[in-house]
Parts: structure tokens; C-alpha cells; sequence
């Protein structure tokens, strides 16, 4: 499949940046996501009163908090304050070391955004093996914002098309579903994008035992353990890999370069269990999250030249761990429930009577006595997006004795922790934009290098289609981004561009569009009083052969 996507692995060799001297060799980052502090709380209380183990593996290297908050933006057509951050900006800070709007990938908050390059991207330009490991779907945002730049978070199909040119090594998680190719229009094709990641010798493995089947010379391998979301803990077979096991088979893999290697390993669960209130799955995802950081922590140990640090993009649920005035936790119940409540939630939709929804949830908890009131309550739903199942969740956590503040995220800081000489770059109180400046530091790679290679090819603009199916840009916006001159004279109703000696007019009313005084057939369009033209537009004034990237929705100088 031809694809039009480049990244920063896709430079000439001459390009390439030398590995500066540098405390560690390696660097492992691991992202909670949604993992904020009373979740870690819930996850050592458990053990502490159900399995008699007094702490958790993050315990012995916690060295502070970090801010979470994003940009003011758009989100999904809405303009949000940003002091509640998604997962896409806060990775993007973690990440690259720069803030932008909810819903961005590692670009900027502008009409006219530019990439910012990752931690991971700046490594494997310098040479060095990289990894992305997560529960979540590999597309999600957490893992997309270290390898692949788009305007939405949801554009994963673009962010699967860019891993492929990325250069990452090793990549770990859910998301097969989101392996598909687009047309030049961007249309979805029916066309799997697996056979090229194949095709430039990665090894591709869906369960456990392909997982283990691997050796550590395997180099480059692509391991995708479900269409969607890697399942949740208490839902998995024993055919789907823990965190745990794909952290120790990616690090055993990348440790075989010798200039050294950057991952990072997300439990991306934590965050979707919370999303659903569903506080059982919640504790039982920090477990799986802290059990890798015990594989990551080990290796760092013995390996003796790697940094690891450790934090989570936001809390998520507003958990609260006791309600209603009552001064107690029923802990000997964390774990009475046999499945997740996504397990169940389309039995739970699907209930018409409050006798069938008594009967699904004594098969799945502890439950023999569900009040009529409760059932009634599941049956009708909590009022979200979660319906049934967030009904069902409202009655576990009641019984439970543990709260929540909705199914958002919200604002509260969250944990660092780590390990080697990274430890004292990001102790006490930090932005999490200082996570992604350490570790460029701790590793000796040059974020602003590969950042301006990148910005030297891409741009990210707003645009709109018409309905001919033209894509038309921020006349004003653009032209400035390159270095034109707008003019916009209301009084005749007209708006220039001149750029080297060529002048674009246009007149705002017959939308008639003139280069250099003569009439084209360029179109344009005037939307809430900005103008839009076509990329032949700028082309023609600057003389560039600029061309657009449909699939990742952006213009390729």
C-alpha cells in the first residue's frame, strides 16, 4: 500500500543524531492512565487487608506529583478551559514537553498546528531501539502521542498508518480493528495495513504464546492481543497476555541494542474501569499496572544504566474512598465479583425485569439479597452514557463504600515516581512536561531537533470539505504560517495575499479569486466571516509543491 505518512525515522542518514553522553543508557516510562491518587490508595488497601502485603512496588520509589492540566481548546466542537485534561494532551506533555488543546496528538494548539516530537521519536532518530506497550488499544492516546501527530485523537486508522513509518520496534496493545488502510480520500478500505508491517520484518503475534514464542533477537515485532481494548483483568482468558508479560518480553527485545533504548508501558485500563465506576476492575488494573513496574523496576536493578519514571496523565471517576458519613471500607468484598462490568453490560441492557437483572447480578458478585429498589435502579439506568451499566456499578460502590464524582476525569495531581538518575530531575512538586524533558535529558536526546525535522515537513490545518469533496484551508491563517501578507479590506469587500511578487485577491461577495490580477478558477469560500481557498491556492503564491495528506488530515511541504 502506498502511504503518504512520513515521520521522523524517515530522514536521510546524514540526518541522524548522535546519542549525546548521558546518565542512563536506557529509559523506561510507565503511564497509569486515569491512575490518580486515591486509585493507587484502593489498590495498596487491598492488599494490606485482603492478601497481607503492606505495599505496592510504586511505593518504594514515589518522589512526588505532577500537575495535569492542558491548554483552553476545542474538544469535539466545544471550547473547554483545559484545567481538566484528556489523555491526548496530557500525553502530549508528558511526551514532548509542551501543552496543547484535549483531544490533540503531540501537535500544536493553533488553526495552523505544528508536530512536536516525542521522547520516543528524538530516541530512535538517535539510533536507539523503541518501544510502546499498553492494556489499551495501541492506536489509543496514550501510546499515539510518543510516535504519530494528528489533529483528534480519534483519527486511529491515521495514528496506525504513521506507526508504520515510524520506526518503533516494538509495539504492544489491543486495536487490531484499527489496522485498516484509507483511501486517498480517506475513505476506510477494507485493506489491513499488518501485511506491511510484515512486509518491513515485524513479527506479528495475537495471543500469549506468540507473545512467549518470541526471542529476544526478534528485533521488530507488532503484537495486537485484540480488535479493541487489550480485556480487562478479571476477563481474561489465559490465551491474552498481562502487562506484566508484554513488559517483559519488550524490554527483553529492545535491551539487545546496544546504543540503548527508550519504551514507554501504559496500563490503560485503569482509566476505562474508572471511566465505568466499576471500582473491583479498578483495583484489579493498578495490580497488573504495579506488577510491571516490578518487571521494569527489576530489569532497571540489574541492568544498572536505566532510568525509570512513573505518573498517570489524570485522574479519573473523582474516587473517593468512603461515603455517606460512614466511617468504614467493606475491603473483604473488593474481589467478590467474578467479572468486569463491561463483561455483563450487555446482559444488563438487555434485562427487561427486575427478577432477570437479580439473576445477572448474583451470577457475577456476592450479591444474594439486590433489593427490588436496586434492580429497579439498574433497570432503568444511572443516566449517562453508561445506562445500565453504570447503574449496576452505582450499587456495587454503595455496597463497596467507596464514591464517585461522575464518569469524567478530573483535576486532581497525580503520583510521580522513579527510579536511577532520572529520580532527582523530577522529585517534589513538577509540571508533567518536565516527565518529557527528563527524559530527553536523562537518555542525551534533542526534543527541539527532531521536533523542528518535523516541522520542516508537516503542517496540522483546521479545514473544511465542500461538498464537491474540495478541501479548503484558513486562507489568513495559512498564508501567515508561510510568510505571506493578508489584507482584508472590508470596505471593498476584497482580502489579499501577496508572497513574492504574487498577489491572490479575492472578492469576498462573488468569491471570484484572482492571481496576479488575472481571473482563476480557484475556489473559495467565506464561512463565519473567515475565508477558506484551496492548497493550489498557496501553492501558486509560494511556488511550493505542497501536497495533502487525507488520511492524517494534513499538508505535506
Amino acid at each position: 500500500m502506498a502511504l503518504t505518512v512520513l515521520s521522523a525515522s524517515a530522514v536521510s542518514a546524514e540526518d541522524v543524531a548522535p546519542v549525546k553522553a548521558s546518565p542512563s543508557k536506557n529509559l523506561i516510562v510507565l503511564i497509569g492512565d486515569g491512575m490518580g491518587p486515591a486509585q493507587v490508595s484502593a489498590a495498596r488497601n487491598y492488599l494490606m487487608y485482603n492478601k497481607g502485603i503492606d505495599h505496592l512496588t510504586l511505593d518504594s520509589i514515589y518522589v512526588g506529583q505532577a500537575t495535569t492540566y492542558a491548554d483552553r481548546g476545542e474538544d469535539g466542537g466545544t471550547i473547554v478551559s483545559g484545567v481538566v485534561t484528556d489523555s491526548a494532551s496530557a500525553g502530549t506533555a508528558f511526551a514532548t514537553g509542551n501543552k496543547t488543546y484535549n483531544a490533540a496528538i503531540s501537535i500544536s494548539n493553533e488553526d495552523i498546528a505544528v508536530p512536536f516530537a516525542s521522547v520516543i521519536e528524538a530516541a530512535e532518530l538517535s539510533g536507539k531501539a523503541t518501544g510502546l506497550v499498553t492494556t489499551a488499544r495501541i492506536t489509543h492516546a496514550t501510546p499515539a502521542v510518543y510516535a504519530s501527530h494528528v489533529r483528534s485523537r480519534d483519527n486511529e486508522v491515521a495514528i496506525a498508518s504513521q506507526y508504520l513509518e515510524s520506526g518503533v520496534d516494538v509495539l504492544l496493545g489491543g486495536g487490531s480493528s484499527y489496522f485498516l488502510s484509507k483511501d486517498e480520500k480517506g475513505k476506510r478500505s477494507d485493506k489491513s495495513i499488518i501485511a506491511d508491517f510484515e512486509s518491513k520484518g515485524y513479527d506479528y503475534v495475537t495471543d500469549k504464546a506468540g507473545l512467549n514464542g518470541l526471542s529476544a533477537d526478534n528485533g521488530k515485532v507488532l503484537g495486537l492481543f485484540g480488535g479493541s481494548h487489550v480485556s480487562y483483568v478479571p476477563d481474561r482468558t489465559a490465551e491474552v497476555p498481562t502487562l506484566a508479560d508484554m513488559t517483559n518480553k519488550a524490554l527483553s527485545i529492545l535491551s539487545q541494542e546496544e546504543n540503548g533504548f527508550a519504551v514507554m508501558i501504559e496500563g490503560g485500563r485503569i482509566d476505562h474501569a474508572s471511566h465505568a465506576n466499576d471500582f473491583p476492575t479498578t483495583v484489579q488494573e493498578v495490580l497488573d499496572f504495579d506488577a510491571a513496574v516490578k518487571v521494569a523496576l527489576d530489569f532497571a536493578k540489574k541492568d544498572g544504566n536505566t532510568s525509570v519514571v512513573i505518573t498517570a496523565d489524570h485522574e479519573t471517576g473523582g474516587l473517593s474512598l468512603s461515603r455517606d458519613n460512614i466511617y468504614e471500607l467493606n475491603l473483604d468484598l473488593w474481589d467478590q465479583q467474578n467479572n468486569s462490568s463491561e463483561y455483563i453490560a450487555g446482559k444488563l441492557k438487555e434485562a427487561i425485569t427486575i427478577e432477570e437483572v437479580k439473576t445477572i447480578v448474583h451470577a457475577n458478585t456476592w450479591i444474594k439479597d439486590l433489593t427490588d429498589e436496586e434492580a429497579a435502579y439498574i433497570l432503568a439506568g444511572d443516566g449517562s452514557s453508561y445506562a445500565q451499566e453504570g447503574g449496576y456499578n452505582a450499587v456495587i460502590s454503595k455496597r463497596l463504600l467507596i464514591g464517585w464524582s461522575g464518569h469524567g476525569h478530573s483535576a486532581v495531581d497525580v503520583g510521580v515516581w522513579a527510579y536511577g538518575p532520572i529520580a532527582d530531575m523530577v522529585k517534589g512538586q513538577i509540571d508533567n512536561t518536565r516527565i518529557a524533558t527528563a527524559s530527553a535529558e536523562i537518555i542525551g536526546v534533542d526534543l527541539a531537533d527532531t521536533t523542528a525535522k518535523l516541522q520542516a515537513k508537516y503542517l496540522y490545518p483546521k479545514f473544511k470539505i465542500t461538498r464537491d469533496g474540495q478541501v479548503l484551508y484558513p486562507a489568513k491563517a495559512l498564508a501567515e504560517t508561510l510568510g505571506a501578507k493578508v489584507a482584508w479590506i472590508e470596505s471593498d469587500r476584497t482580502a489579499s495575499i501577496a508572497h513574492n511578487g504574487n498577489t491572490i485577491a479575492v472578492n469576498l461577495d462573488s468569491k471570484q479569486v484572482t492571481v496576479n490580477g488575472a481571473a482563476s478558477n480557484l475556489a473559495s469560500d467565506v464561512d463565519n466571516g473567515k475565508l477558506y481557498l484551496p492548497l493550489e491556492a498557496f501553492n501558486t503564491l509560494t511556488g511550493q509543491k505542497m501536497t495533502w495528506d487525507a488520511l492524517s488530515e494534513r499538508i505535506v511541504k
